[in-house]
């Protein structure tokens, strides 16, 4: 069963491109700033196609506030397509039939998102907008889930299985799971991936030091996939991450685990 190893820069490359097509639109990614800077008398002139959408909230009646972009605490509907994030992706698409859809949560201060697949034909604007209106779309760790759901987004990903798309795969996951997400909520958007120990600062290890942190895929003969690659977490709680995660066999739904495995070296402690 022999490793392969996967080039970090290539890694770098597909995630830029993922976190480029999950951005989403300022009137949804910050709403609040819409709110302060709009003319309530007049709608400003949309600059681009995609500013669209914020007129159509702005035209919207009160009975359909709870939906629109808001810092009040209400789920509301992302306008983005987070599938595009699979365009031009090597090795992985969205399964036929399905589609990817997102609903935001915003306070003045932080946000989060839950991205969830659902069957194209329960995927009308009516059909995800009914869930908030009998959910308690008020509750952060309760996110609305629309009729039809699948449990993962991941369950809505096939590939052709190359090992290159079980990596891609883990970034994909990781990226979904944040999108949406600012402020404190952000978690995996402070990691880096990395090859090499930093040398920036000396660490302290919690386990025996890897000696190669390159990422790797190891295919077993029974067609399961096992991924191991790391970061480094730039924002306090600083920190080397290692990633490992377990795909059944001909699946892209992983079973992960992320876990601290060195952090900075105080001053005064040698690394012992």
């Amino acid at each position: 069963m022999p490793i392969q190893k996967i080039s970090l820069e290539a890694l770098q490359k597909v995630q830029q491109h993922i976190k480029s097509a999950l951005a989403l639109p300022q009137s949804e990614n910050d709403p609040q700033s819409i709110l302060l800077t709009q003319d309530a008398s007049e709608p400003p002139e949309p600059a681009f196609l995609g500013d669209l959408g914020s007129l159509f909230y702005l035209g919207r009646s009160e009975e359909f506030d709870s939906q629109a972009p808001n810092v009040t605490g209400k789920w509301f509907i992302s306008s983005m397509n987070p599938g595009a994030s699979l365009l031009k992706l090597p090795g992985i698409n969205l399964k036929s039939g399905l589609r990817l859809v997102t609903y935001l949560y915003r306070t003045k201060d932080e946000g989060i998102g839950a991205t969830w697949a659902v069957p194209e034909i329960m995927s009308t604007t009516a059909q995800l907008e009914r869930v908030l209106n009998d959910h308690k779309h008020s509750n952060p760790q309760q996110p609305p889930r629309p009729e039809a759901a699948l449990d993962t987004v991941m369950d809505a990903i096939e590939g052709d299985h190359s090992p290159l798309s079980y990596v891609i795969a883990s970034l994909l996951q990781r990226e979904l799971r944040e999108f949406g997400a600012i402020g404190k909520a952000r978690n995996w958007s402070h990691h880096r991936l990395i090859a090499a120990v930093p040398t920036q600062l000396k660490w302290q290890w919690r386990v025996k030091q890897p000696q190669d942190l390159s990422p790797k895929v190891m295919v077993y003969p029974d067609q399961k996939v096992a991924i191991e690659f790391f970061t480094c977490r730039v924002v306090a709680p600083i920190a080397i991450f290692q990633h490992l995660d377990q795909y059944p066999a001909n699946q892209y739904t992983a079973v992960s685990t992320d876990r601290p495995i060195a952090v900075p070296l105080r001053a005064g402690l040698d690394s012992g």
